[in-house]
Parts: C-alpha cells; sequence; structure tokens
C-alpha cells in the first residue's frame, strides 16, 4: 500500500523522497551496527538501504542529463544567387529529439519488493541466532549501570573525603567478563545500580555506596563500609555466632574473611490483592567476601556478596576471583559532593 502511494508522487517528488528516506536509514542502522556493536545482521541492511538509494541517484542524474541535453540544431541554408536558377534542395528529414527516459515503474515495485525481502529475510536470520552471539562467542554486554545523578550526597561523604559512590562501584563491578568468574559465561546482566547509602545504625554518619547486578542466575553486590571496624574485629565477631562457615584469607596482600548468612526477605500488599503484607522472612543463603582496604587492616572493608533465589552459590573461589578482578579497578569518579 505504501509503495502504490509512493509511486502515485510525480517523478521529481518520489525519488528525492527514497534518496532521503533510503541514505537517513541506512546511516543510522549502520552506525548501530559499527557503533553501538548490534552485530553484522544490521550492518547488511543499512548497507542495502544506502545501495537502494545510490541507485536512486543514479536514476535521477540520467533524468537530468536527458533533460538537459540540448536539441541539435539545423543547418543553415545558403540562399543562391538571383542570377542563377538553382534546383530545389532536397528536404531534410526531421531529426527527433530523443525521448525523456523515464523510470519504470515495474522495476520500482520489483526493487521494493525486494528491498523488503531481504530486510525480513535478515530479521528472520537474526531470530535464529543466539542473541548478540553470547551462546557462540561466551561474551556477556552488561546492563548499564542505573544511577540518580540529581540525588544529593549525604553528608557522611563530604566528611569522608576518600569515599567511593555507588556510580564508582557499579563502574567496577559491571564488567564484561563477570558472567564467566561466576561460572555462568553465556548470561548477561539484566540490572544493574549504584547508590550511596549509609551504615545502618550509624544515625547516617559512615558512609556505605553500593552496587549491585543481577543475573538470571545469581545476584552480585558490591559494597564499602567506612567504619573503624577492621576485618580481624570482625572474625572475632562472627566466632560468638554461628561462623562455621567463616574462613580468613588473604586477598590482593590484604585479610579478608569469607562469611555466610541468610537475606531477608519482606513482602508488601501493594493494594493489588495478590499478596499480604507480613513480618521480615528468612531469605536465601548468601556468601560474602570481607575485604580489608589495605593491607594493614586500619578499619573498613569492601564487602562482595553473591547469592541466589534458587539458594545455589558459586565456589568460594569464584568470590576471590572477582575481588582480585573488581577490586583494582575501584576509582573516584568526578562527582561533586558538596
Amino acid at each position: 500500500m505504501l509503495g502504490f502511494l509512493v509511486r502515485l508522487l510525480p517523478f521529481w517528488v518520489r525519488e528525492p523522497l527514497i534518496i532521503l528516506v533510503g541514505t537517513v536509514f541506512g546511516v543510522r542502522i549502520l552506525y548501530m551496527a559499527l557503533v553501538d556493536g548490534e552485530g553484522w545482521v544490521p550492518a547488511v541492511i543499512g548497507a542495502v538501504f544506502l545501495l537502494g538509494a545510490a541507485l536512486r541517484v543514479r536514476v535521477v542524474v540520467h533524468a537530468l542529463r536527458a533533460r538537459r541535453r540540448p536539441a541539435p540544431e539545423a543547418d543553415e541554408v545558403t540562399e543562391p544567387a538571383p542570377s542563377a536558377p538553382v534546383a530545389p534542395a532536397p528536404v531534410a528529414p526531421a531529426v527527433r529529439r530523443p525521448a525523456e527516459k523515464k523510470p519504470n515503474a515495474f522495476a520500482q515495485a520489483f526493487f521494493a519488493i525486494g528491498l523488503f525481502a531481504v530486510i525480513g529475510g535478515a530479521l528472520w536470520i537474526e531470530g535464529k541466532l543466539p542473541e548478540d552471539g553470547t551462546a557462540a562467542t561466551g561474551a556477556s554486554r552488561p546492563a548499564a549501570c542505573r544511577l540518580d545523578e540529581d540525588e544529593k550526597l549525604p553528608g557522611a561523604y563530604r566528611s569522608t573525603p576518600e569515599a567511593v559512590t555507588g556510580a564508582d562501584l557499579c563502574r567496577a563491578l559491571n564488567r564484561p567478563e563477570l558472567p564467566e568468574l561466576l561460572g555462568t559465561p553465556t548470561e548477561r546482566s539484566v540490572y544493574a545500580s549504584g547508590t550511596e547509602n549509609t551504615a545502618p545504625l550509624t544515625d547516617r554518619k559512615v558512609a556505605q555506596p553500593e552496587a549491585r547486578v543481577e543475573f538470571e542466575t545469581y545476584t552480585v553486590e558490591l559494597s564499602a563500609t567506612y567504619n573503624q571496624l577492621t576485618v580481624a574485629q570482625y572474625a572475632k565477631l562472627t566466632r560468638y555466632g554461628d561462623g562455621r562457615d567463616a574462613r580468613n584469607l588473604t586477598v590482593l596482600g590484604r585479610p579478608a574473611l569469607l562469611t555466610s548468612d541468610h537475606m531477608m526477605k519482606i513482602q508488601f500488599d501493594l493494594g493489588s490483592g495478590e499478596g499480604a503484607s507480613g513480618p521480615v522472612e528468612q531469605g536465601p543463603l548468601a556468601r560474602t567476601l570481607a575485604v580489608a582496604f589495605d593491607g594493614k587492616d586500619r578499619g573498613g572493608s569492601y564487602d562482595l556478596t553473591v547469592w541466589s533465589e534458587s539458594g545455589l552459590l558459586p565456589e568460594d573461589s569464584a568470590l576471590v576471583d572477582i575481588a582480585e578482578a573488581v577490586l583494582p579497578g575501584i576509582t573516584r569518579g568526578t562527582r561533586d559532593q558538596d
């Protein structure tokens, strides 16, 4: 239907319109393929659009040349002298000006049908391929970190100049190789965020930024607590509780402690009638690796926590590998803390 309406337009309106639309779409789709990394299928579609626009440019150029080609001038006839009788000159046949070559409507229709067939075939092939080639290459493209840029930092961050922000932690944690370190290389992150929180029970006086990256199997959280509690003191506190799963070790030359604890599960009824509010319940088991800020363990730590709704946990070595890959990449950004 659209192709029929386009063919009703005059030639000098229709062709420039097709060239403009084809060029804009072709350049945009190629940009998505080459710069945004959308894959080879959008690149083929963009190239088809640009090729179609180039063919229409050629048609327009031929039409312009045909319109501007001057008609051949008739030879001037010299009048004979009045004294000499002359035989009548033969009449030269009229030279016909070549008719302007008009674009073939059938060719345009077949071109449009072929173009849509190529696009449809490319989309069909893309649907049959693994999404973004993750299954073929084992690579994962992380989700973008969600940040609240307009939120003002709490006062605890102004009193702790060395404190990083949730954006800094999310930037370091949200790495392409994170699924492989977790043992799920074919997954891709579905959510990532960073927040500027404060430690509980501190009257908002201790900075505790957090970052979270979620996958289908695991959820990973990274936080930094700027208090005076050392990892060694934290290890002693675990002995008073159920510290059977606690392990002391060294990560990046710093004291570290592996512990296990259950997450909290809270259910709210928002008026939909599908659920009921209730007390805090015990959630899935989580494994946490606390790593001191420095080798001297002078207080404060990075806490890396992993859990899943199914209760599955990765090996402890996976948490150590993640910490060794992520912690050296934590750098303070340029966000204003005033």
